[in-house]
């Protein structure tokens, strides 16, 4: 599994501004709610991807990254490894190139589909700590 370097992750992360989570949860005690807050509070606009809720953040809560129709920048996944190709196949229909699986999470067959369709993909990395990482808090 290759994911981009610190310098590329770097990249993507100061030029992003906004982040479809998907699998965001509004229990405030989940691993995807603090991720999600915390990169909110560095500024980025998160949007949740999760048909069982209406809002997370403050932000309203989408059922697919389809219904989606503003531009997204990272779509930050908090899903099964084993659904990681559903998610890839709806996320080659948006105009997001940056797919990123959280820690614990990757799918060979999800990294190639995205890949055939010039998708930066990133999987098994917490995107929270990768932010304190390459930017700095």
């Amino acid at each position: 599994m290759n994911n981009p370097t610190n310098a590329e992750l770097r990249e993507i992360l100061e030029n992003a501004k906004t982040i479809a989570v998907v699998g965001l949860s509004d229990n405030p005690s989940r691993t995807s709610y603090r991720v999600s807050k915390v990169m909110q509070k560095h500024g980025y606009r998160i949007i949740p991807v999760n048909p069982k809720v209406d809002e997370v953040l403050g932000e309203k809560a989408y059922n697919t990254l389809e219904d989606i129709k503003e531009p997204i920048d990272i779509i930050n996944v908090f899903r099964r490894s084993e659904y990681l190709v559903d998610v890839a196949e709806e996320a080659i229909k948006t105009d997001c190139k940056v797919f990123w699986a959280q820690l614990g999470i990757s799918n060979e067959k999800a990294r190639e589909l995205l890949k055939e369709h010039d998708f930066t993909v990133i999987m098994d990395l917490c995107i929270k700590v990768v932010h304190s990482k390459v930017i700095g808090n």
